[in-house]
């Protein structure tokens, strides 16, 4: 039986909890430490779910020698600085996505847990969804040939924070948040499409955001409201492969279909997820049972704990009885794409990947 990991949580609030409640059903990780900005908050929070270290200041809890490693749950402007101390703590860190509000950030992020060898993981938690990996598993078989054009798909018809009903303002502000449908759910879809591409250089990319669809008055003036409802992109990666990305908080539509992956001799629909290919004369549209791909993946090939979810792969990682996945490298280049889109509707022109780069700046909070 391996030794539990010892985990510290940084932000109690909402997603917080939601990750203390993961957590609380994972044998192998214990939350010993919390900390948050509001200590009243943090008392009832520890309070609730036993939990006796509880801080006002999170320098306080990395101080901490048995806390290994650390859960950020924080605004996105606050994800570098807390990330990079705690990592100069001696921490290993779990950040909840993006990355950070800016490359630039994110790119710090990186390099620090890579100069001091420590783990790093972002929450992308469609890597580990039955569909991502039934499209990996047809990848990996070859099944599709060769991979030409992915399509990143996101779809809400309102559901925009705080404006539409749901969240706080600070979430709808580039001050917190650095930017809007990109980086909130975006980044889920856009890492899962790389991930299956294998995670190319960024090469050039053209983008535009719009806020355009109408929401309700008392809430856009009290909220800040200052970021894209609709994010859109064409990215040319390396190898030759594109991609194009449309990403929507609030439009007025009806639904759309999922992320695709077009190959030479085969197509991938993600959500609902389908598999597409022509044989002679025929044209065949498949579906998959996604419930016994599940539990062959989990009864043959001892693949259950290890990959279920973000946090199930995070703490078996840390035990090292599963190899990371690549979900800081995926991040950062999500960020660098979603950057690229931002800079390329403000210029008003195709840009490139190391242009946008060296024009990134960081939009960190102080900590």
């Amino acid at each position: 039986m391996e030794e539990k990991i010892k985990i510290g949580v940084i932000g109690v609030g909402q997603i917080g909890q939601v990750h203390l409640d993961n957590y609380r059903s994972l044998p192998a990780a214990e939350v010993v430490a919390i900390a948050d900005a509001d200590p009243e908050r943090a008392r009832a929070v520890g309070e609730k779910y036993g939990i006796g270290q509880v801080y006002g200041d999170f320098r306080e809890l990395l101080r901490r020698e048995e806390v290994q490693a650390v859960d950020i749950c924080l605004h996105n402007n606050l994800h570098m600085p807390v990330s990079v101390a705690a990592l100069e703590a001696g921490k290993h860190v779990y950040c909840e996505k993006p990355m950070a509000g800016s490359y630039r950030d994110a790119e710090k992020m990186f390099q620090s847990a890579q100069a001091l060898g420590l783990k790093l993981s972002i929450q992308l938690a469609t890597l580990f969804s039955w569909e991502t990996k039934a499209a990996r598993a047809l990848i990996d078989q070859g099944w599709p040939g060769k991979i030409y054009h992915a399509r990143s798909v996101g779809f809400r018809r309102r559901g925009r924070p705080y404006v539409d009903g749901y969240g706080s303002p600070p979430f709808v502000q580039k001050k917190n948040a650095g930017g809007g449908a990109l980086y909130d759910m975006g980044v889920y879809h856009l890492a899962s499409m790389l991930y299956l591409l294998g995670n190319p250089a960024v090469e050039r990319v053209s983008g535009r955001t719009y806020q355009e669809t109408g929401m309700d008055e008392p809430r856009r003036e009290a909220s800040g409201y200052d970021v894209e409802e609709l994010g859109l992109g064409f990215v040319r990666l390396a190898g030759g492969v594109t991609l194009d990305i449309f990403e929507a908080w609030a439009i007025h539509l009806g639904g759309m279909d999922g992320s695709v992956l077009l190959g030479s001799r085969g197509g991938i629909r993600l959500e609902p997820f389908g598999c597409f290919q022509s044989l002679g004369d025929l044209n065949v549209d498949g579906s998959v049972d996604l419930g016994a791909f599940a539990q062959r993946t989990r009864d043959l090939r001892a693949a259950g704990d290890p990959g279920e979810t973000p946090q199930q792969h995070w703490v078996a990682a840390l035990q090292g009885r599963a190899p990371l996945l690549p979900t800081a490298e995926l991040a950062l280049n999500t960020m660098l794409i979603s950057e690229a889109i931002y800079l390329s509707d403000r210029l008003g022109r195709e840009v490139t990947g190391e242009e946008t780069a060296k024009a990134s700046q960081s939009t960190a909070l102080p900590a």
